[in-house]
């Protein structure tokens, strides 16, 4: 069986969500993949960092422009395959009977001013499209799945979900036990001094992403509660970004306020290892991998209560965590307690933003459960099961 993987979006040099997910799983589908014939198409330019078995062959499509609809497509016509799959939302004109893709999100249709008028007009025909012509299609979430059924009228048996996935730490790093959990909590482990005490949030600088929002809450913590952290937003500039910069440069607290830019790898875990709390309070998102990424840190999450996050952080239901719960506001009582492994907010409201925040800073209870929470809930996703979900699809 001839398989063609599109890894045009998984070689980049700064890999942000879609582009981690297509790493991920081309990566993974090697174990999964070991009797067929792969063909791994690739851009100009882009290097391979592991290393591909003999059956894996790789196939540099030097196209400038439109690579998808001219390059791949001329590929798919020459060199016909059995099945092809598509990391992320758009399928070449031409292609097998035999196609998946994975669509990670309708973000544009909920958050419409996030995003320019020709993104919206161009992700809308190109995503319908795909919808109607691949075989099957991957949703990264029930939510997004939803999303699909109810605004693209896409048939429900068509959609699978599968969840993306996450690499667990060492063992080390993973520990559950009470003690090293209460030295996080207490700060005892050792503090890099060039970061410092800190609130952090990881993540494209833009509108969708509610960045002045976590602005607006972190003046209120500085105000209200007289906080000493700073507040670092580690990410490169998105649509409106221009917005950002114009709150920023007006906002009382702009010292304490870091931006950072891309982050390494290395660069972002040393973060997430310091972070106080991670701050994710998004308009909407199809799935959320960041959430992930701060609680294998061991890092307490603040996050949205839309799209598809709550389908994330939600765990199977333990004990109400009951000290200190009576001082609790209304809206983290609904929360506590509940199966969350993060606190969940209004993120249209800065003042629930900081004052869960808040929470998570003084109540080292709480802090504790919120952090033994995120670690069990990073072990329910896997790129192993991820890809060997999707090979089953390709392969069935």
């Amino acid at each position: 069986m001839i398989i063609d993987l599109d890894g045009s979006r998984a070689f980049l040099r700064q890999r942000t969500g879609i582009e981690e997910y297509s790493y991920q799983v081309i990566k993974h589908l090697i174990n999964e993949l070991k009797n067929d014939q792969v063909v791994l198409y690739i851009r100009k330019n882009q290097n391979i960092d592991f290393k591909l078995p003999s059956n894996w062959k790789i196939k540099i499509i030097k196209w400038p422009y439109f690579w998808t609809q001219i390059g791949l497509s001329l590929e798919m016509l020459l060199h016909p395959a059995d099945a092809l799959f598509i990391s992320a939302h758009i399928i070449p004109l031409i292609h097998p009977k035999k196609t998946l893709v994975t669509i990670h999100g309708l973000e544009y249709e909920f958050i419409p001013q996030a995003y320019s008028l020709w993104e919206k007009i161009y992700m809308r025909f190109a995503i319908k499209k795909s919808c109607r012509q691949a075989r099957k299609i991957i949703a990264v979430s029930k939510n997004t799945k939803r999303d699909l059924m109810k605004l693209y009228k896409v048939p429900e048996e068509k959609i699978i979900v599968i969840y993306e996935g996450y690499v667990i730490a060492s063992k080390a790093k993973q520990s559950n036990n009470k003690n090293e959990i209460a030295a996080v909590v207490r700060g005892e482990l050792p503090r890099n001094d060039n970061v410092g005490k800190h609130l952090l949030f990881i993540g494209r600088l833009e509108e969708r992403k509610n960045i002045i929002g976590i602005i607006k809450a972190f003046e209120i913590l500085k105000e209200k509660y007289k906080i000493p952290h700073k507040l670092i937003l580690a990410g490169k500039p998105g649509f409106n970004y221009e917005n950002i910069q114009s709150y920023l440069s007006n906002s009382s607290y702009k010292s304490d306020i870091i931006l950072t830019g891309f982050v390494s790898e290395e660069e972002k875990q040393k973060l997430l290892k310091n972070a106080e709390v991670f701050l994710f309070p998004t308009f909407y998102e199809g799935f959320g991998l960041p959430i992930l990424e701060a609680q294998n840190a061991g890092v307490p999450v603040v996050a949205s209560n839309n799209s598809s996050i709550p389908e994330v952080v939600k765990i199977p239901p333990s004990p109400p965590f009951a000290k200190g719960e009576n001082n609790f506001s209304p809206f983290l009582k609904r929360r506590v307690g509940e199966g969350f492994s993060a606190l969940l907010v209004n993120p249209k409201n800065p003042t629930e933003i900081a004052e869960a925040t808040y929470k998570l800073i003084t109540d080292k209870n709480l802090k504790e459960d919120m952090i033994k929470k995120g670690l069990e809930n990073t072990k329910r996703f896997s790129w192993k099961k991820c890809a060997s979900q999707i090979a089953k699809l390709l392969k069935g």
